[in-house]
């Protein structure tokens, strides 16, 4: 049975959905003034994707910062069946930490067997 995308371009139409339901998303949020507040509430939605096992994430153009970085990597790590992943981060200004906290959470991705990561122009 193919499985069918779900996707979203608003924070909060993706909050209230059924998200234990997502086994294929694309969220996206490119420019949309996501600060590090805004990453963490989207990273504790996105570990109750219980189901999970594709994931494309826009976050480009924001102004996501380091704490939001890692938070999202430590949530994203609770997605125990995730195995594709796609995140544009480019244009934030997540800096050294933030890189160095994502990797730290997405390590811990188990079944993740591919990941395309967008970082161009970070801060």
């Amino acid at each position: 049975m193919m499985q069918q995308n779900k996707y979203f371009d608003y924070l909060e139409d993706f909050l209230n959905s059924s998200l234990q339901s997502h086994t294929h998303l694309h969220i996206d949020l490119f420019c949309n003034a996501i600060n590090d507040e805004g990453a963490l509430c989207l990273g504790s939605a996105l570990a109750n994707c219980i189901n999970l096992q594709n994931l494309i994430l826009d976050l480009g153009s924001n102004k996501l910062g380091a704490n939001g970085a890692s938070g999202l990597g430590s949530a994203l790590a609770s997605c125990t069946n995730l195995s594709n992943l796609t995140l544009y981060l480019s244009h934030n200004q997540i800096g050294v930490n933030g890189v160095q906290g994502l990797g730290s959470g997405l390590e811990n991705c188990n079944n993740l067997t591919n990941l395309k990561l967008y970082l161009r122009g970070y801060q």
